[in-house]
This record gives structure tokens, sequence and C-alpha cells, in this order.
């Protein structure tokens, strides 16, 4: 037996554990981030500063340190994450948006968050929700809805059940999301008697899930006797790594592949059946094979709104196969469920439609339809103009990414831009958080991508709206020494919601960063210097006003071996190349001039 603290045990406990995939183990957690005040300073706290079992890691805001979990755990194809500790009340409620978050994104991240005296001795303690329905609430019960499992410690002899309970959902890919463990102050201190076997090195396998042969039969005689299939290819591709087999299956058969945001770079850009991105921010390659198409094939996607444009795009004749380790996911859009992990599936799949194939005229149709993209994207990379038009900043920043760099993005206009216009590398060289979108991620979710893959050089692109919501992650990067380099687009205020407000009638409110005039913030703009307060934050600053400057500029934080921030000011009425894909987002009924278009576009909803 040894004699630990809950908090020592925990930490000891998290050291000890292990993924493993196709024989390769990782360690599960690859430190803690941690910002303390009394409801975990006493705890988790001290046994930080004392155990050596992980390393501690500090950030600026409990929110951003989620993030970074997040993007550390996509990074990692979900083998690895960070955990996340903050002390009771604020601290804790403000992990509650990053955590819905990772648990949108299927994304593990496990949250430690202090809480009220279990004894109730003191209570109420500072920061304490008293509800008087019962003793035993407390604001981390909010967690509970974003959370894939959820528990609370009252007592030491509880903590092996709640851990072995959490690491089951962290590493089930079926499952996992965020995982909440709140942790009462006054039992984080408290002292055990603690079995060996608690400590013991854990392997957890990750499975990979083969498909249920009758359901495997049924799919393969629907792939085979269609004749327009395209795959839609998700996050599940990337995080199953298995883009290798996506590609054989695509070569041996013919069959294009569309892009979801998460499984963009399935397929490198490139490649004669990669038609790029799918739904209301994709290509029109993507979308107009998605019209004719008679069998959609999705594998690892959840079908959001964008990649339907909001159901909007696929022929209500076409008939679905879906190929995914979550049995929920498989059964959208009314489709053939094949739950199994994309690799295994993928490799069942090309043995069961053998002696099958498309036809090479619509091979040739495919690759037509991405060289007419391919031309509208070029024009756009190459407009110029002061401000920059944000097409020909993403052109820029792609092409000094190159061959290891790592776009990240999440929020804004500039994530549909992306979608359209990145040209990926591969799998990994894209990551933009779009399940929830979260203004803030951009920076955070950088760092922790940069945490997971060092070797990688990783651009974060950030619009100014996102940027004064959470850019104070800067310091944490100039503190532990990573290197981001930082793309900060100044448009004056919301692009994407101004664009939208326009078409529905809401008059750009609330989206331009000015004085307030005669009406609502209609006078002129906001003396706000960003690129000085990215300096005062540490980062060193190159400011950019044309293409030509911007790409020195890119070259020069390429170079760096530090956090660089590239300041450059962008026109946010210039678009990039339309979709030719519709989103639903409703139109007053009364005094909007849109209502008609929108009941129009409603038709064409299934």
């Amino acid at each position: 037996m040894t004699r630990l603290t809950v908090a020592q045990a925990t930490l000891r406990f998290l050291a000890r554990q292990f993924t493993e995939r196709d024989g390769a183990e990782h360690q599960l957690f690859g430190g803690v981030f941690g910002i303390f005040g009394h409801g975990n300073v006493a705890g988790l706290g001290q046994a930080l500063a004392t155990e050596a079992a992980l390393p501690y890691l500090l950030s600026r805001n409990e929110q951003a340190m989620v993030h970074a979990a997040a993007g550390y755990a996509r990074a990692s194809n979900r083998l690895r994450t960070l955990a996340c500790t903050s002390s009771v009340g604020p601290g804790a409620t403000n992990m509650i948006t990053a955590a819905a978050g990772a648990t949108i994104n299927r994304l593990p991240v496990l949250l430690l968050p202090g809480d009220v005296f279990a004894t109730r001795v003191a209570n109420p303690v500072l920061q304490e929700l008293e509800d008087p329905r019962s003793y035993d609430l407390s604001v981390n019960d909010a967690f509970k809805p974003v959370s894939r499992y959820w528990d609370r410690v009252n007592r030491p002899e509880q903590l092996p059940s709640a851990l072995l309970a959490a690491m089951r959902v962290l590493t089930d890919p079926a499952e996992t999301g965020a995982v909440t463990l709140a942790l009462p102050q006054d039992v984080q201190a408290e002292a055990w008697e603690w079995p060996e076997e608690l400590f013991e090195r854990r392997v957890w396998h990750v499975p990979r899930p083969r498909p249920e042969p009758a359901a495997l039969a049924r799919a393969a005689s629907l792939i085979k006797g269609s004749a327009r299939p395209l795959i839609v290819a998700g996050g599940g591709v990337v995080y199953s790594e298995a883009t290798a087999e996506l590609r054989a299956f695509a070569e041996r058969y013919g069959v294009p592949v569309a892009e979801t945001q998460a499984g963009k770079g399935a397929l490198p850009y490139g490649h004669p059946l990669a038609a790029g991105a799918i739904g209301a921010t994709g290509t029109t390659a993507a979308n107009a094979l998605a019209r004719e198409a008679d069998l959609i094939i999705g594998v690892g996607t959840r079908y959001s709104d964008f990649t339907t444009a909001s159901r909007s795009l696929f022929d209500p004749e076409a008939r679905v196969v879906n190929l995914n380790i979550t049995g929920f996911d498989a059964a959208k859009l009314s489709g053939l469920q094949l739950v199994a992990d994309a690799r295994a599936g993928l490799t069942d799949l090309a043995e069961a439609c053998e002696d099958w194939g498309t036809a090479a005229v619509y091979r040739a149709t495919v690759t037509g339809l991405s060289r007419s993209w391919d031309a509208q994207v070029d024009a756009a990379r190459e407009l110029s103009g002061s401000p920059l038009p944000q097409p020909a900043i993403i052109g820029a920043v792609n092409d000094a990414a190159g061959q290891d760099g790592v776009v990240v993005c999440a929020a804004g206009s500039m994530p549909g831009d992306l979608h359209k216009m990145w040209r990926p590398a591969g799998p990994g060289s894209y990551h933009v958080e779009y399940g929830y979108s979260c203004m803030g991620y951009e920076i955070a979710g950088g760092l922790g991508v940069k945490l997971a893959a060092p070797e990688r050089e990783v651009f974060v692109l950030v619009g100014d709206g996102s940027y004064l919501m959470m850019a104070q992650e800067l310091v944490t990067a100039v503190a532990e020494g990573v290197k981001l380099v930082v793309v900060l687009v100044d448009n004056s205020g919301f692009a994407s919601i101004g664009r939208l407000s326009e078409s529905v009638g809401a008059r750009r409110l609330g989206t331009a960063y000015r004085y307030r005039g005669a009406g609502p913030y209609d006078g002129g703009p906001l003396p706000v210097d960003l690129a000085a307060n990215a300096a005062s934050l540490g980062a060193s600053v190159i400011r950019a006003d044309s293409v030509t400057g911007l790409r020195k500029a890119l070259d020069a934080a390429r170079a760096a071996d530090r956090t660089t921030v590239v300041y450059v000011q962008a026109d946010p009425l210039v678009e990039a190349p339309d979709s030719a894909a519709w989103w639903d987002v409703p139109v007053a009924e009364v005094g909007s001039p849109a209502r008609a278009a929108y009941e129009e576009a409603k038709r064409t909803q299934h």
C-alpha cells in the first residue's frame, strides 16, 4: 500500500496510462495544464509541485488551456491528450465552453476542476453557488451536458473507479470527448492507503472493429450497383490513420473523394480523384458531383449542416452508405450502417467490391470539374489591393506552409475560405476547428498542435474578432519557448457575420469595430493597434501591407526561432469564389427582402 493524497494518487495514476494501436504505444497524457486557486492549489497544485509524474504547463486562461488540450489530441490522432485543472468557481466554469468544443469534435480531454468542500463544514465557501434544492449541487454540474463522462469524487475510495471509467471513455474512439472529474478541494488533500496495482502501467488498446459481415455485403452490393458514387471523407479517416486505405479504394474503383472540414487532407491536393471541400463552404467540383451522385459513401463524417448544405445538397433518390466507428453517426441520413473503424472498414470494402469500377467518363468528369475550380482559386490567389483581399492572404500562407506546415483556424470568414481554397499537403496539415467554430480557439489550439508535433511549422490564422476574445496564450507560447507563426488578419470587425447579417436584412448591425455615431457604431474606426498589443504580450511582430511584403514577412517568421505575429489588414468585402451551395439561416418573415429567396432555397431541403 502507498499513502498519498487523492491529488498525488491521481497524477501518479495518469502518468502510468498508455494507448496502443497497431503495435505502437503512446503515453496518454503529455502533461497537465493548470491555473491554481483555493479550489485546487493545496491538492493538485501541491501534487504537481512535488510529484515529477507529469510535466506542468501554465496557461493564462482556463478556456484556452482546454482548447490547447483539444488541439494536442487532434494533432495526436486522439491517441494522446493533456489534462487540465482549475480552481472552484469561475476557473471551472471558464472551461465549459472548450469542453463543449472537445465533445462536439469527438476529441479526448480530461478536466479536473476543483469543487466545494465535500464535508460541507466551511460552506458556503468563496465562489460557491448555493442551490436550495440540494447541497450536493455545484457549478461543476454544468459540465454534465458537455462531457462524455462526468463524476464527482466525494471520498478517496471512489477515486480508482472514477479514474478507470475516465480512461475507458478517453481511449474509446466511439465514445470519446471531454471527461470531467470534479474534485472537492478537501478531498484532493486527503490521504489514503492506495493499493499498488492502481499505479501499475496500463495500456489501453484502441480497437479497430471490423464491419459486420452482413452489413458489409449489403454495402458492397449498393456500391457495385452505383454509377456515380461519391466518398465524403470526414475526420474519422484522419484519426484512424486510414488515408492510405482511402486512397487505395478511390484509385482501385475510380471513386472521387470530397472532404469535410475535419477530413480535409485525406487525399493530397492534386490527386486526380480529389474533388476538394464539400458543402456550404465547398468547391463547385465537389458540390456538382454531390448533386449528381447516386450513392454517397460517408467515411468518418458526422454530416454537419455545412457538409450537407443544410440537407439540400444530395439527390433525394441517392442511396447512402455510412462507415463510422460510432453507431450514432452511422445512422444519419437514413444510411446503411457500417459500424467499424475507418481503416478496417475501407480494407474490407475494397475486397468486397472487386470486379467493379466507375466508367472512365465519370473519372474524367471529376478531373475536369476540379481543374475548373483550381482556375477560380488561382485567380483569387492573385487578387491585390489595399487592404489585401483575404483570398490572397490565404494563398500566401498556403505557399509559406509548404509540405511540413499546419494551418490552424476556427472562426469567422477564414474557415470557409480555407476549406475552399487551402491546398493540403496531406493529413495533419489542415487543422480547422469547425464543429464548434469557437472564437478564441486559434492561438490556444495552435499551441496544442505545436506541443504535440514540435517538428512541424504551425501557422495560426486568426481574425481580429477572435484575437480580441483570446490572445493571451501568446504569453504561454513565449514562456514555453513554443514557436508559432500567427497571421493576424485585421478587417475591423466580424467579416463573416457582417456578410451574413447583410444577407438576412440585419444591416451588418454590431459587426464593425467603430465608434458609436449617429447610429449604432457607424462612427470612425477605433484606434486599436493589434500589432502593438501582440508585441506587448512578448511576440515578435512584423507588419505587412502588400502581397510581396506579406510573403517576405512569412518567410522571416518561418525562419525565426520564436513566436512571431504577422499583422495584415484585410478587405472584408472581397470574397473567395462561391461554393454554389446553400446554408440554412432563417430570415425574418416580416421586414426582410431576403425572405423570398430563403423560401425558394428551403424547397431544395429534404
